[in-house]
Protein backbone atom coordinates (compact mmCIF):
# COMPACT_ATOMS: atom_id res chain seq x y z
CA UNK A 1 0.00 0.00 0.00
CA UNK A 2 2.76 2.45 1.02
CA UNK A 3 5.98 2.55 -0.97
CA UNK A 4 9.35 2.53 0.79
CA UNK A 5 9.71 6.31 0.62
CA UNK A 6 6.34 6.96 2.26
CA UNK A 7 7.01 4.30 4.90
CA UNK A 8 10.32 5.94 5.80
CA UNK A 9 8.67 9.38 6.02
CA UNK A 10 5.79 8.07 8.10
CA UNK A 11 8.10 6.19 10.47
CA UNK A 12 9.99 9.43 11.09
CA UNK A 13 6.76 11.25 11.87
CA UNK A 14 5.50 8.50 14.16
CA UNK A 15 8.71 8.85 16.14
CA UNK A 16 7.29 12.22 17.29
CA UNK A 17 4.31 10.59 19.06
CA UNK A 18 4.26 11.40 22.76
CA UNK A 19 1.53 8.97 23.80
CA UNK A 20 0.08 5.69 22.46
CA UNK A 21 -2.79 5.78 19.95
CA UNK A 22 -5.22 3.22 18.55
CA UNK A 23 -6.55 2.71 15.06
CA UNK A 24 -10.09 1.36 15.54
CA UNK A 25 -11.27 -0.14 12.26
CA UNK A 26 -14.82 -0.93 11.14
CA UNK A 27 -14.39 -3.30 8.20
CA UNK A 28 -16.46 -5.51 5.95
CA UNK A 29 -15.58 -8.07 3.30
CA UNK A 30 -15.15 -5.56 0.45
CA UNK A 31 -11.99 -5.07 -1.59
CA UNK A 32 -11.62 -1.51 -0.29
CA UNK A 33 -11.84 -2.80 3.29
CA UNK A 34 -8.96 -5.16 2.54
CA UNK A 35 -6.95 -2.20 1.24
CA UNK A 36 -7.75 -0.21 4.37
CA UNK A 37 -6.71 -3.12 6.61
CA UNK A 38 -3.41 -3.35 4.74
CA UNK A 39 -2.77 0.38 5.18
CA UNK A 40 -3.58 0.30 8.90
CA UNK A 41 -1.40 -2.77 9.46
CA UNK A 42 1.51 -1.03 7.76
CA UNK A 43 1.04 2.08 9.93
CA UNK A 44 0.86 0.04 13.15
CA UNK A 45 4.01 -1.87 12.21
CA UNK A 46 6.01 1.36 12.01
CA UNK A 47 5.69 2.35 15.69
CA UNK A 48 5.27 0.63 19.04
CA UNK A 49 3.03 3.53 20.05
CA UNK A 50 0.40 2.58 17.42
CA UNK A 51 -1.94 -0.40 17.77
CA UNK A 52 -4.66 -1.73 15.48
CA UNK A 53 -8.10 -2.76 16.78
CA UNK A 54 -10.45 -4.34 14.21
CA UNK A 55 -13.49 -4.59 16.50
CA UNK A 56 -15.10 -1.31 15.40
CA UNK A 57 -18.78 -1.53 14.44
CA UNK A 58 -19.51 1.84 12.84
CA UNK A 59 -22.25 1.87 10.20
CA UNK A 60 -19.86 3.33 7.62
CA UNK A 61 -17.68 0.50 6.42
CA UNK A 62 -14.86 0.57 5.69
CA UNK A 63 -13.72 3.29 8.08
CA UNK A 64 -11.39 3.79 11.03
CA UNK A 65 -10.97 6.11 13.99
CA UNK A 66 -7.68 7.50 15.28
CA UNK A 67 -8.04 7.65 19.07
CA UNK A 68 -5.88 7.97 22.15
CA UNK A 69 -5.14 4.71 23.93
CA UNK A 70 -8.09 3.80 26.15
CA UNK A 71 -10.49 6.16 24.30
CA UNK A 72 -12.84 5.87 21.32
CA UNK A 73 -13.23 9.56 20.51
CA UNK A 74 -11.30 10.79 17.50
CA UNK A 75 -11.44 11.71 13.85
CA UNK A 76 -12.95 9.00 11.62
CA UNK A 77 -11.73 8.38 8.09
CA UNK A 78 -14.34 6.73 5.86
CA UNK A 79 -11.59 6.79 3.28
CA UNK A 80 -8.17 5.46 2.44
CA UNK A 81 -6.42 8.81 2.99
CA UNK A 82 -3.64 8.84 0.45
CA UNK A 83 -3.12 11.29 -2.42
CA UNK A 84 -3.76 14.86 -1.27
CA UNK A 85 -5.08 13.55 2.07
CA UNK A 86 -1.90 11.73 3.15
CA UNK A 87 -0.77 14.85 5.01
CA UNK A 88 -4.17 14.96 6.75
CA UNK A 89 -3.64 11.37 7.91
CA UNK A 90 -0.16 12.16 9.23
CA UNK A 91 -1.38 15.24 11.13
CA UNK A 92 -4.30 13.32 12.64
CA UNK A 93 -1.88 10.67 13.90
CA UNK A 94 0.54 13.25 15.31
CA UNK A 95 -2.06 15.48 16.99
CA UNK A 96 -3.85 12.50 18.55
CA UNK A 97 -0.49 11.26 19.77
CA UNK A 98 0.22 14.49 21.59
CA UNK A 99 2.45 16.28 19.09
CA UNK A 100 1.54 20.01 19.23
CA UNK A 101 -0.05 21.59 16.14
CA UNK A 102 1.47 24.64 14.48
CA UNK A 103 -1.42 26.99 15.21
CA UNK A 104 -1.76 30.02 17.44
CA UNK A 105 -2.59 29.29 21.08
CA UNK A 106 -5.51 31.70 20.71
CA UNK A 107 -7.05 29.38 18.09
CA UNK A 108 -6.61 26.31 20.32
CA UNK A 109 -8.17 28.14 23.26
CA UNK A 110 -11.14 29.09 21.09
CA UNK A 111 -11.59 25.47 19.99
CA UNK A 112 -11.45 24.19 23.56
CA UNK A 113 -13.97 26.80 24.69
CA UNK A 114 -16.71 25.68 22.28
CA UNK A 115 -19.48 24.29 24.47
CA UNK A 116 -21.89 22.67 22.01
CA UNK A 117 -22.00 19.26 20.33
CA UNK A 118 -20.72 19.55 16.75
CA UNK A 119 -20.76 16.61 14.35
CA UNK A 120 -18.90 17.38 11.11
CA UNK A 121 -19.09 15.20 7.99
CA UNK A 122 -16.58 16.28 5.36
CA UNK A 123 -17.00 14.86 1.86
CA UNK A 124 -13.81 15.05 -0.19
CA UNK A 125 -11.98 13.44 -3.09
CA UNK A 126 -8.37 12.28 -2.99
CA UNK A 127 -7.53 14.44 -6.01
CA UNK A 128 -8.95 17.62 -4.45
CA UNK A 129 -6.24 20.10 -3.44
CA UNK A 130 -8.68 22.29 -1.49
CA UNK A 131 -10.13 19.46 0.62
CA UNK A 132 -7.17 18.95 3.01
CA UNK A 133 -7.67 22.42 4.53
CA UNK A 134 -11.19 21.52 5.65
CA UNK A 135 -10.21 18.00 6.71
CA UNK A 136 -7.29 19.26 8.79
CA UNK A 137 -9.32 22.09 10.34
CA UNK A 138 -12.12 19.82 11.54
CA UNK A 139 -9.59 17.18 12.61
CA UNK A 140 -7.84 19.76 14.78
CA UNK A 141 -11.16 20.72 16.36
CA UNK A 142 -11.99 17.07 17.07
CA UNK A 143 -8.64 16.28 18.67
CA UNK A 144 -8.82 19.28 21.02
CA UNK A 145 -12.49 19.25 21.98
CA UNK A 146 -14.29 16.02 23.04
CA UNK A 147 -17.68 17.50 22.09
CA UNK A 148 -16.68 17.73 18.42
CA UNK A 149 -16.80 14.79 16.03
CA UNK A 150 -15.45 14.62 12.47
CA UNK A 151 -15.95 11.99 9.81
CA UNK A 152 -13.93 12.38 6.61
CA UNK A 153 -15.70 10.67 3.70
CA UNK A 154 -14.24 9.85 0.29
CA UNK A 155 -17.04 10.65 -2.15
CA UNK A 156 -15.76 8.09 -4.66
CA UNK A 157 -15.81 5.38 -1.97
CA UNK A 158 -19.34 6.19 -0.76
CA UNK A 159 -20.98 7.10 -4.07
CA UNK A 160 -24.49 6.14 -2.94
CA UNK A 161 -24.23 8.52 -0.01
CA UNK A 162 -23.00 11.29 -2.30
CA UNK A 163 -25.92 10.75 -4.65
CA UNK A 164 -28.45 10.63 -1.82
CA UNK A 165 -27.24 13.97 -0.48
CA UNK A 166 -26.89 15.48 -3.96
CA UNK A 167 -23.25 16.34 -3.42
CA UNK A 168 -21.83 17.58 -6.73
CA UNK A 169 -18.76 19.46 -5.49
CA UNK A 170 -16.10 18.95 -2.83
CA UNK A 171 -15.17 19.74 -0.19
CA UNK A 172 -18.75 19.62 1.08
CA UNK A 173 -19.13 19.97 4.85
CA UNK A 174 -22.22 18.95 6.84
CA UNK A 175 -22.74 19.95 10.47
CA UNK A 176 -25.19 17.98 12.61
CA UNK A 177 -26.77 16.54 9.48
CA UNK A 178 -27.30 19.86 7.68
CA UNK A 179 -25.27 21.46 4.89
CA UNK A 180 -22.72 23.76 6.55
CA UNK A 181 -20.35 24.90 3.79
CA UNK A 182 -19.13 24.09 0.31
CA UNK A 183 -15.55 24.83 -0.64
CA UNK A 184 -12.22 25.44 1.02
CA UNK A 185 -12.27 26.68 4.62
CA UNK A 186 -9.58 27.28 7.21
CA UNK A 187 -10.07 26.57 10.89
CA UNK A 188 -10.49 30.29 11.61
CA UNK A 189 -13.34 30.47 9.07
CA UNK A 190 -15.11 27.48 10.61
CA UNK A 191 -14.72 28.94 14.08
CA UNK A 192 -16.15 32.24 12.86
CA UNK A 193 -19.30 30.40 11.73
CA UNK A 194 -19.82 28.28 14.84
CA UNK A 195 -18.62 30.91 17.36
CA UNK A 196 -20.60 34.01 16.40
CA UNK A 197 -18.92 36.23 18.96
CA UNK A 198 -15.51 35.92 17.29
CA UNK A 199 -16.37 38.39 14.51
CA UNK A 200 -17.14 41.21 16.93
CA UNK A 201 -14.09 40.43 19.05
CA UNK A 202 -11.82 40.45 16.01
CA UNK A 203 -13.32 43.71 14.70
CA UNK A 204 -12.65 45.38 18.04
CA UNK A 205 -8.99 44.32 17.89
CA UNK A 206 -8.60 45.54 14.30
CA UNK A 207 -10.14 48.92 15.13
CA UNK A 208 -7.53 49.39 17.85
CA UNK A 209 -4.55 48.96 15.54
CA UNK A 210 -2.25 51.89 14.87
CA UNK A 211 -2.09 53.31 11.36
CA UNK A 212 0.16 51.55 8.87
CA UNK A 213 2.69 53.09 6.52
CA UNK A 214 1.64 50.60 3.84
CA UNK A 215 -1.50 48.47 4.00
CA UNK A 216 -1.80 45.72 1.38
CA UNK A 217 -5.32 44.52 0.58
CA UNK A 218 -5.17 41.00 -0.85
CA UNK A 219 -2.99 37.98 -0.11
CA UNK A 220 -2.26 36.52 -3.54
CA UNK A 221 1.10 36.63 -5.36
CA UNK A 222 0.87 40.40 -5.93
CA UNK A 223 -0.13 41.12 -2.34
CA UNK A 224 2.52 38.85 -0.83
CA UNK A 225 5.22 40.38 -3.01
CA UNK A 226 4.11 43.91 -2.14
CA UNK A 227 4.14 43.14 1.59
CA UNK A 228 7.65 41.68 1.44
CA UNK A 229 9.07 44.60 -0.52
CA UNK A 230 7.40 47.13 1.79
CA UNK A 231 8.54 45.38 4.97
CA UNK A 232 12.12 45.26 3.71
CA UNK A 233 12.07 49.06 3.67
CA UNK A 234 11.62 49.01 7.44
CA UNK A 235 8.20 50.66 7.42
CA UNK A 236 5.05 49.56 9.26
CA UNK A 237 3.39 47.08 6.93
CA UNK A 238 0.10 45.23 7.16
CA UNK A 239 -1.65 42.77 4.85
CA UNK A 240 -5.37 42.13 5.07
CA UNK A 241 -6.88 39.34 2.97
CA UNK A 242 -10.01 37.25 2.67
CA UNK A 243 -7.85 34.19 2.06
CA UNK A 244 -4.10 34.02 1.68
CA UNK A 245 -3.04 32.90 -1.78
CA UNK A 246 -6.21 33.97 -3.54
CA UNK A 247 -6.91 32.30 -6.87
CA UNK A 248 -3.61 30.38 -6.74
CA UNK A 249 -5.19 28.10 -4.14
CA UNK A 250 -7.44 26.77 -6.91
CA UNK A 251 -4.60 26.20 -9.39
CA UNK A 252 -3.11 22.72 -9.59
CA UNK A 253 -0.20 22.39 -12.01
CA UNK A 254 2.13 25.42 -12.36
CA UNK A 255 4.86 24.87 -14.95
CA UNK A 256 5.78 28.43 -16.00
CA UNK A 257 7.04 29.89 -12.72
CA UNK A 258 10.59 30.71 -13.74
CA UNK A 259 13.31 28.78 -11.83
CA UNK A 260 10.75 26.28 -10.49
CA UNK A 261 10.22 23.53 -13.06
CA UNK A 262 6.90 22.38 -11.63
CA UNK A 263 4.80 23.04 -8.55
CA UNK A 264 1.19 23.18 -7.39
CA UNK A 265 -0.88 26.16 -6.30
CA UNK A 266 -1.31 25.20 -2.62
CA UNK A 267 2.44 24.54 -2.30
CA UNK A 268 3.26 27.93 -3.78
CA UNK A 269 0.74 29.61 -1.46
CA UNK A 270 2.33 27.94 1.58
CA UNK A 271 5.76 29.15 0.45
CA UNK A 272 4.44 32.68 -0.09
CA UNK A 273 2.89 32.80 3.36
CA UNK A 274 6.04 31.44 4.99
CA UNK A 275 8.14 34.06 3.19
CA UNK A 276 5.85 36.91 4.28
CA UNK A 277 5.97 35.70 7.89
CA UNK A 278 9.77 35.99 7.95
CA UNK A 279 9.31 39.77 7.90
CA UNK A 280 7.65 42.15 10.33
CA UNK A 281 4.28 42.13 8.59
CA UNK A 282 0.98 42.33 10.45
CA UNK A 283 -1.09 39.61 8.73
CA UNK A 284 -4.86 39.93 9.12
CA UNK A 285 -6.52 36.93 7.43
CA UNK A 286 -10.18 36.14 6.77
CA UNK A 287 -11.09 39.79 6.39
CA UNK A 288 -13.02 41.12 3.38
CA UNK A 289 -12.57 44.74 2.33
CA UNK A 290 -15.82 46.50 1.40
CA UNK A 291 -14.89 50.17 1.22
CA UNK A 292 -12.06 52.61 0.57
CA UNK A 293 -12.02 56.27 1.61
CA UNK A 294 -9.44 58.96 0.89
CA UNK A 295 -8.00 60.99 3.79
CA UNK A 296 -10.52 63.06 5.69
CA UNK A 297 -10.18 66.84 5.46
CA UNK A 298 -12.16 67.42 8.65
CA UNK A 299 -10.96 64.67 11.00
CA UNK A 300 -7.75 66.04 12.52
CA UNK A 301 -7.08 62.82 14.43
CA UNK A 302 -6.83 60.79 11.23
CA UNK A 303 -5.59 63.49 8.88
CA UNK A 304 -3.65 62.13 5.92
CA UNK A 305 -4.77 58.53 6.50
CA UNK A 306 -6.57 56.40 3.94
CA UNK A 307 -9.33 54.21 5.38
CA UNK A 308 -10.13 50.62 4.43
CA UNK A 309 -13.48 49.43 5.77
CA UNK A 310 -13.92 45.69 6.39
CA UNK A 311 -17.04 43.54 6.20
CA UNK A 312 -16.86 43.01 9.97
CA UNK A 313 -17.32 46.75 10.50
CA UNK A 314 -13.69 47.36 11.44
CA UNK A 315 -11.72 50.19 9.87
CA UNK A 316 -7.98 50.03 9.14
CA UNK A 317 -5.99 53.20 8.42
CA UNK A 318 -2.77 53.70 6.50
CA UNK A 319 -0.62 56.39 4.94
CA UNK A 320 -0.66 54.40 1.69
CA UNK A 321 -2.62 51.41 0.38
CA UNK A 322 -1.83 48.74 -2.20
CA UNK A 323 -4.87 47.02 -3.73
CA UNK A 324 -4.11 43.44 -4.80
CA UNK A 325 -7.52 41.77 -4.58
CA UNK A 326 -7.02 39.61 -7.69
CA UNK A 327 -9.79 38.05 -9.73
CA UNK A 328 -12.36 35.27 -9.58
CA UNK A 329 -13.83 32.76 -12.01
CA UNK A 330 -16.07 34.39 -14.61
CA UNK A 331 -19.68 33.23 -14.62
CA UNK A 332 -21.59 32.37 -17.78
CA UNK A 333 -24.61 34.32 -16.50
CA UNK A 334 -27.09 32.04 -18.21
CA UNK A 335 -30.29 30.56 -16.75
CA UNK A 336 -29.58 27.56 -14.54
CA UNK A 337 -25.98 28.42 -13.65
CA UNK A 338 -26.67 29.90 -10.24
CA UNK A 339 -29.49 27.46 -9.45
CA UNK A 340 -27.27 24.43 -10.06
CA UNK A 341 -23.97 25.60 -8.56
CA UNK A 342 -22.52 22.66 -6.62
CA UNK A 343 -25.37 20.58 -8.04
CA UNK A 344 -23.61 19.78 -11.29
CA UNK A 345 -22.23 23.22 -12.15
CA UNK A 346 -18.57 23.28 -11.11
CA UNK A 347 -15.44 25.35 -11.63
CA UNK A 348 -12.65 23.05 -10.38
CA UNK A 349 -12.14 19.85 -12.41
CA UNK A 350 -9.38 18.61 -10.11
CA UNK A 351 -11.59 18.83 -7.03
CA UNK A 352 -14.93 17.73 -8.38
CA UNK A 353 -13.99 15.50 -11.31
CA UNK A 354 -14.03 12.22 -9.31
CA UNK A 355 -17.68 12.82 -8.37
CA UNK A 356 -18.58 12.46 -12.07
CA UNK A 357 -16.84 9.14 -12.66
CA UNK A 358 -18.26 7.42 -15.74
CA UNK A 359 -20.69 10.29 -16.45
CA UNK A 360 -21.11 12.69 -19.38
CA UNK A 361 -19.97 16.23 -18.62
CA UNK A 362 -19.33 19.44 -20.54
CA UNK A 363 -16.48 21.92 -20.32
CA UNK A 364 -17.27 25.46 -21.45
CA UNK A 365 -14.23 27.38 -22.65
CA UNK A 366 -11.58 26.73 -25.29
CA UNK A 367 -8.59 28.50 -23.74
CA UNK A 368 -5.78 26.80 -21.84
CA UNK A 369 -7.84 26.35 -18.67
CA UNK A 370 -10.79 24.84 -20.55
CA UNK A 371 -8.71 22.44 -22.62
CA UNK A 372 -6.64 21.39 -19.58
CA UNK A 373 -9.88 20.75 -17.69
CA UNK A 374 -11.25 18.60 -20.54
CA UNK A 375 -8.02 16.57 -20.67
CA UNK A 376 -8.07 15.97 -16.91
CA UNK A 377 -11.74 15.03 -16.87
CA UNK A 378 -11.41 12.66 -19.82
CA UNK A 379 -9.35 10.34 -17.63
CA UNK A 380 -12.15 10.10 -15.05
CA UNK A 381 -15.57 10.66 -16.63
CA UNK A 382 -17.32 8.71 -19.35
CA UNK A 383 -17.40 11.48 -21.96
CA UNK A 384 -16.46 15.15 -22.24
CA UNK A 385 -18.06 17.67 -24.59
CA UNK A 386 -16.04 20.89 -24.89
CA UNK A 387 -17.94 23.97 -26.10
CA UNK A 388 -16.07 26.98 -27.48
CA UNK A 389 -17.87 30.22 -28.35
CA UNK A 390 -15.31 31.19 -31.00
CA UNK A 391 -14.67 29.47 -34.32
CA UNK A 392 -11.52 27.75 -33.00
CA UNK A 393 -9.86 26.78 -29.75
CA UNK A 394 -7.49 29.32 -28.21
CA UNK A 395 -5.39 26.92 -26.12
CA UNK A 396 -1.71 26.21 -26.75
CA UNK A 397 -1.09 23.88 -29.69
CA UNK A 398 0.40 21.14 -27.50
CA UNK A 399 -2.76 21.06 -25.39
CA UNK A 400 -4.99 20.97 -28.46
CA UNK A 401 -3.07 18.01 -29.86
CA UNK A 402 -3.46 16.11 -26.62
CA UNK A 403 -7.18 16.91 -26.46
CA UNK A 404 -7.85 15.77 -30.01
CA UNK A 405 -6.08 12.47 -29.33
CA UNK A 406 -8.62 11.48 -26.69
CA UNK A 407 -11.41 9.18 -27.88
CA UNK A 408 -13.99 10.22 -25.30
CA UNK A 409 -13.92 13.94 -26.11
CA UNK A 410 -16.20 15.87 -28.47
CA UNK A 411 -15.25 19.43 -29.48
CA UNK A 412 -17.94 21.92 -30.50
CA UNK A 413 -16.83 25.32 -31.80
CA UNK A 414 -19.07 28.30 -32.60
CA UNK A 415 -21.27 27.10 -29.74
CA UNK A 416 -22.95 29.66 -27.47
CA UNK A 417 -24.29 28.17 -24.25
CA UNK A 418 -27.71 29.66 -23.54
CA UNK A 419 -29.02 27.63 -20.59
CA UNK A 420 -28.00 24.96 -18.08
CA UNK A 421 -30.93 22.66 -17.42
CA UNK A 422 -31.80 20.44 -14.50
CA UNK A 423 -34.53 18.46 -12.82
CA UNK A 424 -34.77 20.80 -9.84
CA UNK A 425 -32.17 18.84 -7.91
CA UNK A 426 -29.19 18.50 -10.23
CA UNK A 427 -27.96 19.28 -13.73
CA UNK A 428 -29.34 17.16 -16.57
CA UNK A 429 -28.02 19.04 -19.62
CA UNK A 430 -27.36 22.29 -21.39
CA UNK A 431 -28.76 24.16 -24.37
CA UNK A 432 -26.53 25.93 -26.88
CA UNK A 433 -26.93 27.84 -30.13
CA UNK A 434 -24.92 26.83 -33.17
CA UNK A 435 -23.61 30.26 -34.19
CA UNK A 436 -23.16 29.14 -37.83
CA UNK A 437 -26.63 27.69 -38.47
CA UNK A 438 -28.49 29.56 -35.72
CA UNK A 439 -30.02 26.27 -34.59
CA UNK A 440 -30.68 25.66 -30.88
CA UNK A 441 -29.53 22.27 -29.59
CA UNK A 442 -29.63 20.40 -26.28
CA UNK A 443 -27.10 17.97 -24.80
CA UNK A 444 -27.98 15.53 -22.02
CA UNK A 445 -25.32 15.90 -19.31
CA UNK A 446 -24.70 15.30 -15.62
CA UNK A 447 -22.14 18.03 -15.05
CA UNK A 448 -20.95 21.36 -16.47
CA UNK A 449 -17.45 22.75 -15.78
CA UNK A 450 -17.13 26.47 -16.55
CA UNK A 451 -13.68 27.70 -17.61
CA UNK A 452 -14.11 31.07 -19.35
CA UNK A 453 -11.62 33.32 -17.65
CA UNK A 454 -11.56 35.76 -14.75
CA UNK A 455 -13.36 38.85 -13.39
CA UNK A 456 -11.45 41.45 -11.32
CA UNK A 457 -12.44 41.72 -7.65
CA UNK A 458 -13.09 45.45 -7.81
CA UNK A 459 -16.86 45.80 -7.32
CA UNK A 460 -16.30 47.39 -3.92
CA UNK A 461 -14.19 50.16 -5.50
CA UNK A 462 -16.74 51.50 -8.00
CA UNK A 463 -17.07 55.25 -7.68
CA UNK A 464 -13.91 55.49 -5.56
CA UNK A 465 -11.15 55.40 -8.18
CA UNK A 466 -10.83 54.98 -11.95
CA UNK A 467 -11.72 51.56 -13.37
CA UNK A 468 -11.56 50.35 -16.96
CA UNK A 469 -14.69 49.28 -18.82
CA UNK A 470 -13.84 45.71 -17.71
CA UNK A 471 -13.72 46.73 -14.05
CA UNK A 472 -9.92 46.64 -13.80
CA UNK A 473 -8.12 49.26 -11.69
CA UNK A 474 -6.32 51.71 -13.94
CA UNK A 475 -2.66 52.22 -12.97
CA UNK A 476 0.39 54.06 -14.28
CA UNK A 477 3.97 52.82 -14.58
CA UNK A 478 4.46 53.30 -10.81
CA UNK A 479 1.30 51.24 -10.17
CA UNK A 480 -0.39 54.37 -8.82
CA UNK A 481 -4.16 54.67 -9.14
CA UNK A 482 -6.21 57.82 -9.63
CA UNK A 483 -6.46 58.21 -5.83
CA UNK A 484 -3.32 59.73 -4.24
CA UNK A 485 -1.52 57.27 -1.99
CA UNK A 486 -3.40 54.28 -3.38
CA UNK A 487 -1.55 51.79 -5.59
CA UNK A 488 -2.66 48.53 -7.18
CA UNK A 489 -1.09 45.35 -8.51
CA UNK A 490 -1.87 42.00 -10.09
CA UNK A 491 -4.91 40.56 -11.81
CA UNK A 492 -7.25 43.28 -10.49
CA UNK A 493 -5.42 45.91 -12.59
CA UNK A 494 -5.19 46.79 -16.27
CA UNK A 495 -1.99 44.80 -16.86
CA UNK A 496 -2.72 42.80 -20.02
CA UNK A 497 -1.38 39.41 -18.97
CA UNK A 498 -2.72 37.67 -15.88
CA UNK A 499 0.14 35.46 -14.77
CA UNK A 500 1.49 34.58 -11.30
CA UNK A 501 5.03 35.69 -12.03
CA UNK A 502 3.82 38.97 -13.55
CA UNK A 503 1.61 39.63 -10.52
CA UNK A 504 4.62 39.18 -8.24
CA UNK A 505 6.64 41.71 -10.22
CA UNK A 506 3.72 44.14 -10.20
CA UNK A 507 3.37 43.75 -6.44
CA UNK A 508 7.04 44.62 -5.98
CA UNK A 509 6.66 47.64 -8.27
CA UNK A 510 3.60 48.84 -6.34
CA UNK A 511 5.48 48.60 -3.03
CA UNK A 512 8.38 50.59 -4.43
CA UNK A 513 5.91 53.12 -5.81
CA UNK A 514 4.21 53.42 -2.42
CA UNK A 515 7.55 53.87 -0.65
CA UNK A 516 8.56 56.59 -3.11
CA UNK A 517 5.21 58.29 -2.47
CA UNK A 518 5.73 58.16 1.30
CA UNK A 519 9.20 59.66 1.36
CA UNK A 520 7.99 62.58 -0.76
CA UNK A 521 5.14 63.49 1.59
Amino acid sequence: MLDDTLKAQLQTYLGMLRQPIRLIASLDSSERAAEMRELLQEIAALSDKVSLDETGDDARKPSFVIAKEGETHGVRFAAIPLGHEFTSLVLALLWTGGHPPKVEQEVLDQIKALDSDLNFEVYMSLSCHNCPDVVQATTLMTVFNPRIKTTVIDGALFQDEVNERNIMAVPATFLNGEMFASGRMLVEEILAKVDTGVVAREAEKLNAKEAFDVLVVGGGPAGASAAIYAARKGIRTGIVAERFGGQVNDTLAIENFISVKETEGPKLVAALEEHVKTYDVDIMPLQRAVGLAEPSKTDSKHAGLIEVKLESGAILRSKSVILATGARWRNLNVPGEEAYKNKGVAYCPHCDGPLFKGKHVAVIGGGNSGVEAAIDLAGVVGHVTLLQFDTELKADAVLQRKLRSLENVTILTSAQTTEITGDGTRVNGLTYTDRVSGESKHIALEGVFIQIGLVPNSDWLKGTLDLSKYGEIEINHHNATSLPGVFAAGDVTTIPYKQIIIAMGEGSNAALGAFDYLIRQ
